[in-house]
């Protein structure tokens, strides 16, 4: 495992373990890995940082690997690995689909132009593409498995969305809730999408496989009861129509996580993939009750604040904002 000591990266060392499967990371130390895992230290992103890799001994049947930045970084190690690992798994992104992919959409929509397997960062977008080529580079189409993961939640969260909500509705009162009630949601459990990994290493998979829930395996309406339900209930849900949202000058996905209005773009980019490949290579996806009520607990278990990844803009809606177009006026 690349990374492995915070958000997707230890849930999949985690599952790993619990699989009985031994289990090396490569990490740069800032953050304990999992117990019962192997480590090596080093960091990607200096000369000689792949030294302790290089030296080890070890061969790997699988490589998992979540980098976010330049795709030079993937590009050098899966080179370094690609003699001594029988398969490369690369989790990117549905941000590496041309803008924009239409509802509906499936793995073969085309891609971002630009981009490159050896480039040092530019784009997010970009920077996923050009570690899926580099991936592809050194291990070849057909032992390498490209993990197009959409929004992620659940324990370890340290992006921000489903911690914002949990604590908002910790605090109680009127809660501006973006409608409509039964807008459809995709999303993965951090989890669900860590066994799907290794459940898909394990059968040899390969190519690109877009990994979210199936549409409407959610909705805003049983995402955010049940936020409310799990923080005590003192929240009071006030549903809000997207036109009055909108026009508060709310920014959709970022200061309200997780929604974006119907019939935009955005939905149609974020919350309308076709994923009966994923599903039928095995996806299976909890209830979004035992995602949002896990997430609650392990917030409790650390002080009730979320790590925050620091190349990741902050989340949420300033309390004088809500309260503003709350007073507007509901009714989605």
């Amino acid at each position: 495992m690349l990374g492995g000591t915070e958000f997707v990266g230890r849930a999949v060392v985690e599952a790993a373990l619990g699989r009985g499967w031994e289990v090396t990371v490569f990490h740069r130390g800032r953050h304990e890995a999992p117990p019962g895992a192997r480590s090596l230290l080093g960091d990607r992103t200096v000369p000689g940082g792949l030294s302790a890799l290089a030296d080890d001994p070890g061969e790997w049947d699988v490589v998992v690997d979540t980098w976010s930045a330049a795709p030079s970084a993937v590009w050098d190690t899966a080179r370094l690995l690609r003699g001594r690992a029988g398969r490369y798994v690369y989790v990117s992104s549905c941000s590496v689909y041309a803008w924009a992919p239409p509802a509906g959409y499936t793995e073969d929509a085309p891609v971002v132009e630009g981009a490159s397997a050896d480039a040092e960062q530019t784009d997010y977008a970009r920077d996923k593409r050009g570690g899926e080529l580099a991936a592809v580079a050194s291990f070849g189409a057909d032992r390498s498995l490209l993990v197009r993961a959409g929004l992620i939640l659940g324990p370890y969260e340290n992006v921000g969305r489903l911690p914002w909500w949990l604590t908002r509705m910790s605090r109680g009162g009127p809660v501006l809730a973006p409608g409509p009630r039964d807008l459809p949601l995709q999303y993965v459990d951090v989890r669900d999408l860590s066994e799907w990994i290794l459940g898909a290493a394990k059968q040899k998979l390969s190519g690109p496989y877009t990994l979210v829930s199936p549409q409407g395996h959610a909705t805003m309406g049983t995402f955010l009861e049940a936020c409310a339900r799990v923080t005590g209930g003192a929240a009071e849900l006030r549903w809000t129509e997207p036109g009055v949202i909108l026009e508060a000058g709310i920014e959709p996905w970022t200061q309200l996580p997780v929604w974006v209005p119907p019939g935009s773009d955005l939905h149609d980019a974020l919350h309308s993939a076709d994923v009966s490949r994923a599903v039928g290579a095995g996806l299976v996806c909890r209830p979004v009750e035992e995602t949002v009520a896990d997430t609650w607990n392990w917030l409790g278990g650390i002080g009730g604040v979320a790590p925050q990844r620091p190349d990741r803009t902050s989340k949420g809606l300033d309390p004088g904002v809500e309260a503003k177009v709350l007073a507007v006026g509901t009714g989605a």
